[in-house]
């Protein structure tokens, strides 16, 4: 079975290849946004790329579980699995909600979403420099700041039919939900799905 896969707003689908599944991981590509799209439409976009005449797992790495969540609402996959992520709004901080609802992304510059490598390890919980930096060199700016004016202002409130979500208990960007059906790593950050990669993956195969 495929899984197919959306990783993170500082990340790539370079993260999935720590995971050792038993599906075939598909990473999907980010796409190029239209103006005043809305999130649900922009996840349509993508699931173009999904064959649905196959059973299919969909996969989202944070923010790409938002995407993974909304292809889940339109398509019926197998399984949805969202890794460090949240799967309604209520799942998000009550901060993200608050700076959502100031419009403050609105007027930070593009340039303020470059985080240095030392701010983002540590945001990021990872001794993983190398590839954090990597990553971070090759984030699109200006999508970076769309995807997180996105996630503050996401207004979604439905649960999925079938949905596995793993969350680290010192993730420091979206910490576990109180609300959500949660699977915890001890001790994992936010970016476990590299650090933690063996112990993600033996939870996901449990499911799939």
């Amino acid at each position: 079975m495929k899984v197919y896969a959306i990783s993170g707003l500082g990340a790539d689908k370079r993260v999935f290849k720590y995971l050792n599944l038993k599906g075939e991981i598909v990473p999907i590509d980010w796409i190029e946004r239209k103006a005043g799209e809305s999130i649900a439409d922009y996840a349509l976009r993508m699931a173009e790329s999904i064959n649905q005449e196959e059973e299919f797992t969909i996969m989202g790495l944070s923010f790409g579980g938002l995407i993974a969540t909304e292809i889940s609402k339109i398509l019926n996959p197998k399984l949805t699995v969202l890794i460090s992520s949240a799967e309604t709004k209520t799942d998000l901080r009550s901060l993200y909600r608050l700076l959502g609802k100031s419009k403050l992304t609105r007027i930070i510059p593009e340039n303020l979403f470059n985080l240095p490598i030392g701010i983002a390890g540590f945001v990021f919980g990872t001794d993983n420099r190398e590839l954090l930096k990597s990553i971070l060199d090759d984030l699109d700016l200006k999508f970076a700041k769309w995807a997180v004016g996105e996630l503050l202002n996401w207004g979604n409130e439905e649960r999925l039919k079938n949905c596995l979500n793993i969350s680290g208990t010192k993730d420091k960007i979206m910490p576990p939900s109180k609300d959500a059906d949660t699977v915890l790593i001890q001790g994992g950050e936010h970016f476990m799905i590299v650090d933690r990669a063996e112990e993600v993956s033996e939870i996901v195969n449990t499911r799939l």
